[in-house]
């Protein structure tokens, strides 16, 4: 019998026959680690006095966000969550609602009419336009709204106020009503 090699000797000694044999250990030990600290210990199940007791106890809800109200003294950013609501609320109401539904609401909801601009429900050949247009001007500032299938619903912005002195670029309609 040929006499041992350097690899044979130290394989007997360590009891590692190979280098993946060790990376297949270290890789196991790993392993069942990871899935020890994953599996815990099942949740005592409460004693019913220990349940009795909790639900004598009146429990504490979280107290409602209150709606958003119209803030005069603010700048329009500050307003924008109303003005946002009294559009969606249109808009909930009404998916294809036209332009004067938005000035009524806006209008009935405290905003000034007389700042109020709005583009026309219909093109210059009679067909629905693909969305509306609205706005307040606000404290030197605009809240705008826009509506309409082509714009993927409602959205809303507050800009800067145009040259011009307006919100709406454009042709706007008369508020006569």
């Amino acid at each position: 019998m040929p006499a041992p090699s350097d690899r044979e000797t130290r394989r007997r000694r360590t009891g590692i026959r190979s280098p993946r044999t060790g990376s297949a250990l270290l890789l196991g030990l790993a392993v069942t680690v990871s899935l020890a600290a994953c599996s815990a210990a099942p949740a005592a199940t409460p004693s019913s006095t220990a349940t009795a007791s909790a639900s004598a106890r009146p429990t504490a809800s979280a107290a409602p966000i209150p709606a958003p109200q119209l803030q005069p003294e603010k700048d329009a950013a500050a307003n924008l969550a109303y003005f946002d609501s009294v559009a969606t609320a249109v808009v909930t109401a009404d998916e294809n609602a036209g332009g004067r539904a938005f000035v009524d609401a806006l209008g009935a909801s405290g905003f000034d009419r007389a700042q109020m601009e709005v583009t026309f429900d219909e093109t210059n050949i009679d067909l629905p336009a693909d969305s509306i247009q609205f706005s307040v001007r606000f404290n030197g500032e605009c809240l705008i709204g826009q509506n309409g299938p082509a714009t993927g619903g409602y959205h809303s912005a507050v800009t800067a106020i145009l040259a011009s002195g307006t919100c709406l670029v454009g042709a706007t309609r008369q508020i006569d009503w």
